[in-house]
């Protein structure tokens, strides 16, 4: 990855920059150049600080289903809303990073990026001590979580610019399915947190048939704010910034190649799904299946699938390195949608006994989403040249990234079932572009 490919005042930039903190050559398919440790190095600070960003992006999937219980004045459908709105801010704000790595590098981006995290966090403690803060307050707090959703378009491709192509799906595995697991992360802490004093003070939580608690709601944002602030100094202390260095007017070549568009389908197909319903699955399990005594507690299963869907991603990622990514596109598109239209006879319930079907359909459609999540990351660098790769892993990011918002307005205006079915027979849709571009014998671009 050298800066041949840039012309000439691009070049004598990177050639200007303090070399402390910008690398004057980096090559990662030079084998006996490769400086390994800087590039795993930064694997792990820009990991650790995106699972905070997860972490904050789905901080409202973690509590909007205690709100009402703590008096807040929102309706069910409101509340869709709410949990949707990160996904809408995190889609637009991709747009914006995606093209910020080689403008500004990867030491610059990562650590701003990540204090950046503190507005929202900041925000929620205070407002989740006052069931009165009112419901526009609420919806800006959660367009700001959105934040962390961005950060995912400017790490992602920072970390691919340090790593050959034959170690990139293993490596940008690793990133993804860690960072994704930052999703897990706020969505299980949750509970615990919010059951003790920390600083603040706390509510009364009230649901039919259970004994009044309180809860310190607020602790489910603060617990992440020290640890934002020393992801921010590691990155700023620990990372370098390959010379990689583009114009905006450059990077947009991406949007001429019709793989772009075509990868930003299977990408929407595979992310797009899992942030969807990891954005909407407490809710999923509140609206249709809380009015049953009985009712399972949706905190206590929120979390288990963005695990499964994490820890598929990591576990993909070398076995897409080994076996190319396209065929196991196809197993993920053929999985998701044959999970959807099982989970699709479970989302109108007749009694709570259903639940448990319910669960297991949703943990495959989580399941093969990660395969998905792990194997178009590794097509998308043998697509396109090191450059071009990481604007467009950014880019169909930073689409996927709407998921939890299109998933929540979806969901909120028409009944679950025709919504599965139609998101199952866009995944169908996917597969045959999968298998005719990328996976037949004699596809235009096997990968």
């Amino acid at each position: 990855m050298t800066a041949v490919e840039q012309d000439p005042a691009v070049v004598a930039k990177a050639e200007m920059v303090n070399s402390a903190r910008w690398l004057k050559n980096w090559n990662p398919e030079d084998q006996e150049n490769w400086d390994h440790r800087l590039a795993w190095r930064t694997l792990w600070i820009t990991t650790f600080t995106l699972l905070l960003s997860f972490s904050t992006w789905f901080l409202v999937s973690a509590i909007a289903p205690k709100l009402q219980g703590l008096g807040f004045q929102v309706t069910n459908d409101q509340l869709y809303w709410l949990a949707a709105m990160p996904g809408l801010a995190g889609g637009l704000l991709r747009l914006v990073w995606t093209f910020l790595p080689p403008m500004v590098g990867t030491r610059r981006l990562v650590t701003f990026s990540t204090l950046l995290l503190v507005i929202p966090l900041v925000g929620w403690f205070f407002a989740l001590q006052n069931p009165a803060t009112p419901y526009w307050v609420l919806m800006g707090l959660a367009f700001l979580a959105g934040i962390g959703g961005g950060n995912f378009s400017g790490f992602m491709p920072s970390t691919s610019y340090f790593f050959p192509r034959a170690k990139q799906g293993t490596a940008l595995g690793i990133q993804a399915g860690i960072g994704n697991f930052g999703v897990s992360v706020v969505q299980l802490l949750t509970p615990w947190l919010i059951g003790f004093a920390m600083v603040g003070s706390s509510l009364t939580y009230t649901a039919a048939g259970k004994a009044p608690t309180q809860l310190w709601i607020q602790n489910a944002a603060l617990v992440y704010i020290p640890f934002v602030f020393a992801g921010a100094l590691l990155a700023w202390f620990m990372l370098r910034s390959v010379p990689i260095i583009s114009t905006l007017k450059q990077q947009r070549d991406i949007f001429k190649n019709k793989h772009t568009w075509i990868m930003t389908a299977m990408y929407m197909m595979t992310f797009g799904t899992f942030s969807g319903f990891a954005a909407q699955f407490g809710l999923l399990i509140k609206n249709q299946y809380g009015a049953f005594p009985g009712a399972p507690d949706p905190l206590k299963y929120l979390f288990l699938g963005a695990l499964v869907g994490s820890v598929t991603r990591i576990a993909f990622g070398p076995l897409a390195d080994k076996f190319g990514g396209a065929v196991w596109t196809t197993v993920s598109g053929l999985g998701i949608a044959a999970s959807l239209i099982f989970t699709s006879l479970y989302v109108v319930p007749t009694s709570v006994e259903q639940f448990t079907p319910f669960l297991w359909g949703m943990l495959a459609i989580f399941f093969f989403a990660g395969i998905g999540n792990a194997s178009t990351f590794k097509q998308m660098p043998m697509i396109f040249q090191p450059r071009q790769a990481g604007g467009v892993i950014g880019w169909t990011s930073a689409i996927a990234a709407f998921g939890p918002f299109i998933f929540g307005v979806l969901i909120s205006i028409v009944t679950p079932r025709p919504f599965y079915i139609g998101v199952a027979v866009f995944c169908l849709i996917c597969v045959g572009l999968n298998v005719f571009y990328y996976e037949r014998k004699h596809a235009e671009v096997p990968c």
